[in-house]
């Protein structure tokens, strides 16, 4: 009871601001039409409703289930399993992230089609599950991620020289779509779940890291994917 009790203040602590400001601003300057700011009403109850569900149900089962699996994964001590599944469960969790659908649908309309929503969905999410297997790697094998960080965003400023100037911007936003509300929680209770096992404890230094992994990846993914189509 008290779970869900945090969980409605937090929501409600989160998007009254910009409910105020809008209303404010509705009344003072920007005068949009009634129907228009009914349906902003509207839609804000919606999302709260929608935000209190979704992080009742990351703290209950999400949560939980990453940290099972990534201790799990762990114990086999099969390094080719660990960083397989760490793939296969960065592609699946990316492909169901609401923020990359959003992304997607958005430069496919500005784009009039020459980006297929479906082709960026699949780059991004191939990225993130690279990425996200490279991090298991790391923890398996203890590389200090700085050498990681400094070698992926190495990568991307030199790709980024050989890629159309259109696909720069968007690969960015694709690496910032990816720290999205179903994405974040599912890989860092994966990576805490994992250095729970391979380092006896629950480590910051090793569980933690896989989400700035996991945004290099989409980058240099859809860099590619400018590369290609350019």
């Amino acid at each position: 009871m008290d779970n869900i009790k945090d969980t409605v203040l937090e929501v409600i602590l989160s998007i009254l601001p910009i409910t105020i400001v809008i209303t404010i601003l509705q009344f003072t300057l920007i005068w949009l039409p009634l129907d228009m700011f009914i349906q902003f009403l509207i839609g804000v109850l919606l999302v709260g409703s929608g935000l209190i569900l979704f992080l009742l149900g990351v703290n209950i089962g999400l949560l939980p289930v990453g940290e099972m699996i990534g201790s799990s994964l762990s114990k086999t001590k099969r390094v080719w399993v660990i960083i397989f599944f760490g793939f296969l469960l960065g592609l699946v969790v990316t492909v169901a992230e609401p923020d990359v659908r959003v992304l997607s649908s958005q430069i496919n309309q500005v784009s009039g089609g020459r980006i297929p929503k479906d082709i960026l969905i699949l780059s991004v999410a191939l990225g993130v599950g690279g990425f996200v297997a490279l991090a298991m790697f790391r923890i398996i094998f203890s590389i200090n991620i700085v050498y990681l960080l400094a070698g992926g965003y190495a990568l991307v400023f030199i790709l980024a020289a050989f890629t159309p100037s259109v696909f720069v911007p968007i690969s960015f936003d694709s690496g910032g779509v990816t720290t999205g509300p179903l994405t974040v929680p599912f890989i860092l209770s994966l990576g805490v779940g994992a250095a729970s096992v391979m380092r006896g404890k629950s480590s910051s230094s090793d569980g933690f890291g896989l989400v700035a992994l996991a945004s290099i990846g989409p980058i240099l993914a859809v860099l590619l994917l400018g590369v290609i189509y350019g």
